[in-house]
């Protein structure tokens, strides 16, 4: 793991990245090109969940093109494994008629998607440039601080989560809160999220005042 200079207000600061100045490990693992490539899985080979089949089946029928099923397939299959394993996969494609490694390249592509075993409860911290010019690398590295031993988080960067009027923020299962700033929210954010409470709620996006466009004068 490498550290890259970035320039701040307070000048040259060393920002921790992985391999290729990735913020997220593993995006570029090489794959294991010994072996030969894998077809259409034989359906009378593979046991496929009731649930699963019929989740995927219901997304399928919703498309002209039934390879457009593929992302919440993916994701359906992810909530049953908690990960987009090889065996999910490979139930997957199965159904889909697809080969595994169609499905693999989606899933690598999307960071919604998990390729290792991983905690089942997302954290993810904004990283793109509002949020990181707004401390999200120092936000980031504290909760990975307060968090490192809650094995059921998954705590990782995300480079960008298209909300930078609140930078820097956080997504807390999907629960956008921002801005994230003082040691003290920090600190308590952290403890919300081991504990499963409602994150920040005064800080929450759905819970901001907005204009309805419907509420203006007749």
């Amino acid at each position: 793991m490498a550290n890259i200079g970035h320039l701040t207000g307070e000048g040259l600061q060393a920002v921790p990245r992985y391999a290729h100045g990735s913020r997220v490990p593993g995006w570029d693992d090489a794959v294991d090109l010994t072996k030969d490539p894998a077809g259409v899985p034989d359906p009378a080979q593979v046991s496929v969940p009731a649930d699963l089949r019929a989740s995927i089946e219901d997304y399928m029928s919703r498309y002209p093109d039934h390879r457009s099923a593929a992302i919440p397939a993916l994701h359906a299959a992810q909530k049953i494994y908690g990960w987009c394993s090889p065996e999910a996969i490979e139930q997957v494609a199965c159904v889909m008629r697809l080969t595994p490694g169609y499905l693999t390249a989606v899933a690598g592509f999307y960071d919604q998607f998990d390729l290792q075993p991983m905690g089942h409860r997302p954290v993810y911290v904004c990283t793109n440039i509002s949020c990181s010019l707004r401390g999200a690398d120092e936000l980031l590295a504290s909760l990975q601080d307060e968090l490192h031993d809650s094995l059921d988080v998954n705590l990782r960067g995300f480079e960008c989560l298209g909300a930078c009027d609140i930078a820097p923020m956080v997504s807390v299962e999907g629960v956008y809160v921002g801005p994230v700033e003082s040691p003290e929210e920090i600190a308590e954010l952290a403890a919300q999220i081991r504990a499963g409470e409602d994150p920040l709620p005064a800080k929450q996006l759905l819970k901001r005042a907005c204009q309805d466009p419907n509420s203006g004068p007749s």
